[in-house]
């Protein structure tokens, strides 16, 4: 027992020895730093159709919001034809997700700068950006597909959650300049399982950066659901734990997204630090086209939530209160099929293909083993050309 006992002694305290007196209260550093509660997110998803709130609708905002709601309805079916046509090497559908995407381009100002994901096409659309530049990358023939200053779109991140610690540096650098410039970063729920994800909110709370995060909760992470990725109550709590206010909105209601994503933006742009916004929402189809969404999801589930479409969301409260009428609905159609139009006329033509690309917009500067590697490509392709022309005149 004696043996035991000393045992159970902490190390260097002998049992003859006094124990020092417990430690008095932590230093401040160890304290919370801000109360919590305010930046916790709302026990329910927050929502503007369908409830008093709508009463204070923009007649021509939401007007335009329907535009767009249904043009992105098209240009996802255009896009999966395309897909389907072998135009496309694949594409990452936004069907039932388009009120997320539309409003995360229209609450943005032209000097600020969108960070997307590979699958939000759709906001780099709405944003301005040709349809057919917006699809290039994923036709295979170019690195990004378009120049991401002339819209201040970044490239479509392929690489879950990489484009968020970019958004960070990019919002924090513009402050340091004295830039009025806010980065809203795009991001599913798949994507908040990844270290970026995290080192991104720690410092665009640690600096107070001026940037949104805006997280696409579609349900799965290709075929894992929600449930089996986190724990937390929702992913806007994850907010809180960084410093900064988590918002839980219903991704369908444009109207609500439209107005939390505003509040974040001007929020940042006053120097009042990053928010993150989960969008509850639903991807409708597969998670491209090479995905079989059958073998996780049942078809029960994917009808309910067609039932909460974001564009008949919209249509049902611009109508009911005389702000939309047949005419209005038509005229959103035809100028859908205008752009549908142009993205097959665009996609359909062969594209002009320089090989040395390859070795352009990589490097401010190339290194030397690029350039290496490009005379030996200019050399081959040169050599070709010569065969070429010879077999086509002998003499």
């Amino acid at each position: 027992m004696a043996a035991i006992r000393r045992l159970s002694e902490p190390q260097g305290f002998p049992a003859h020895r006094t124990r020092p007196p417990h430690r008095s209260t932590p230093p401040p550093a160890w304290r919370p730093r801000t109360d919590a509660a305010p930046l916790l997110p709302d026990p329910e998803p927050y929502r503007v159709l369908g409830t008093p709130a709508a009463d204070r609708l923009d007649p021509e905002l939401m007007r335009r919001c329907y535009a767009e709601l249904v043009r992105g309805r098209r240009y996802n079916a255009q896009a999966t034809a395309l897909t389907r046509q072998g135009r496309l090497a694949v594409y990452p559908s936004t069907v039932g997700q388009e009120a997320c995407e539309i409003a995360a381009a229209m609450v943005l100002e032209e000097q600020d700068w969108l960070f997307p994901s590979y699958r939000d096409t759709l906001a780099a659309v709405a944003r301005g950006l040709d349809p057919v530049e917006a699809l290039t990358l994923l036709r295979g023939d170019w690195h990004t597909g378009y120049d991401p200053r002339e819209r201040r779109i970044a490239p479509l991140s392929t690489p879950l959650a990489t484009q968020l610690p970019h958004a960070v540096g990019l919002a924090h650098a513009a402050r340091l300049r004295g830039d009025d410039v806010v980065a809203l970063a795009m991001v599913g729920d798949g994507g908040t399982s990844e270290g970026d994800f995290h080192e991104a909110m720690n410092f665009a709370a640690v600096w107070q950066a001026p940037v949104v995060f805006l997280v696409q909760n579609n349900g799965f992470a290709i075929s894992v659901p929600l449930a089996k990725q986190t724990a937390a109550p929702t992913l806007a709590h994850k907010a809180v734990g960084y410093g900064m206010p988590g918002r839980l909105v219903d991704g369908n209601d444009i109207a609500a997204m439209h107005e939390v994503l505003s509040e974040a933006v001007r929020r940042a742009r006053a120097g009042g630090g990053p928010t993150m916004i989960e969008a509850v929402t639903y991807r409708i189809e597969a998670h491209t086209n090479a995905d079989d969404a059958t073998r996780y999801r049942g078809d029960a589930e994917v009808e309910a939530w067609k039932a909460h479409d974001p564009i008949q969301l919209l249509e049902r409260e611009l109508t009911a209160r005389g702000l939309l009428d047949e005419a209005g609905i038509q005229a959103a159609k035809d100028a859908a099929e205008e752009m549908a139009a142009a993205l097959r006329d665009g996609m359909n033509a062969e594209p002009v293909l320089d090989p040395m690309d390859l070795f352009e917009n990589v490097y401010a500067q190339q290194t030397g083993r690029l350039r290496e590697q490009a005379a030996m490509l200019r050399a081959e392709l040169d050599a070709a050309e010569q065969d070429a022309a010879e077999e086509e005149d002998p003499s």
